[in-house]
């Protein structure tokens, strides 16, 4: 029997996931297929499954908080990020929700870290902020996050100064700000503060260098983009499917 995989989003277009995956299957010659569940609301995700060939799923943009009302169990850490992007089917299409971005982004992060680096502001809100404060958390670094319609404990983008940003030298967007095709699209802070020590990530990952990331080098930042992030999740995910 041919084993499916998929990605459940919506608009999805161009998937790293797929490209990933079918490479790996088609490598180590392995009997399975990998699909794009584009679905325009979470409820279709019903007709996915009944489909006894899927065995999981990676969950990407705007349904990874939705499909939590879906599944029959949640591991622990995605129950506290309140966010799933990898989705196990058990016997009797059982579904467990699971959280791997998290790990993509610590592990990623990892080397580009020194002993300056004590607090992070994350831009944007969305799902994926979610795994990120979360692994923040685990390497304690304080973190504030940063929204246009900012909440209590938020700061908005008319805040951010020069003393918050010399203070919080590693900035990560979360936002889809510079994804193409808009790719002249940025985060609005204010990039004249930017300096050496600063370390610019984005979780985007096409472009290879986003307007964020250019606009940080011209300062003499470190920056980063969301591949290598993608390829350790999409590592992890494998790993849960088959465990």
């Amino acid at each position: 029997m041919k084993k499916t995989y998929g990605l459940l989003g919506r608009n999805i277009g161009y998937s790293f996931s797929k490209n990933f995956f079918s490479e790996k299957f088609k490598n180590e010659g392995l009997n399975c297929e990998y699909v794009n569940f584009d679905i325009t609301e979470i409820k279709n995700i019903m007709d996915i499954i009944k489909n006894p060939d899927v065995q999981g799923l990676n969950v990407t943009i705007p349904y990874k908080e939705e499909i939590i009302s879906y599944l029959d169990d949640l591991d622990p850490i995605a129950k506290e990020i309140g966010a799933v992007n990898v989705v196990k089917f058990g016997d009797n299409q059982k579904l467990k929700g699971y959280n791997s971005d998290y790990y993509g982004f610590t592990e990623s992060l990892k080397p580009l870290l020194n002993e300056k680096t004590k607090k992070a502001l994350i831009l944007g809100t969305g799902g994926a902020s979610k795994a990120i404060a979360y692994a923040l958390n685990q390497l304690h670094i304080e973190y504030t996050f940063v929204s246009r319609n900012p909440d209590f404990n938020e700061l908005s983008y008319a805040n951010l100064d020069e003393d918050i940003m010399r203070a919080y030298t590693l900035i990560i967007n979360c936002t889809p700000l510079g994804t193409h095709p808009n790719t002249e699209n940025y985060p609005n802070i204010p990039y004249e503060y930017v300096t050496k020590n600063h370390v610019l990530y984005d979780l985007i990952y096409n472009p290879d260098e986003t307007t964020f990331m250019s606009k940080g080098k011209e300062k003499g930042a470190k920056v980063y983009n969301g591949l290598q992030m993608l390829i350790l999740q999409a590592k992890k995910a494998w790993e849960i499917w088959n465990n």
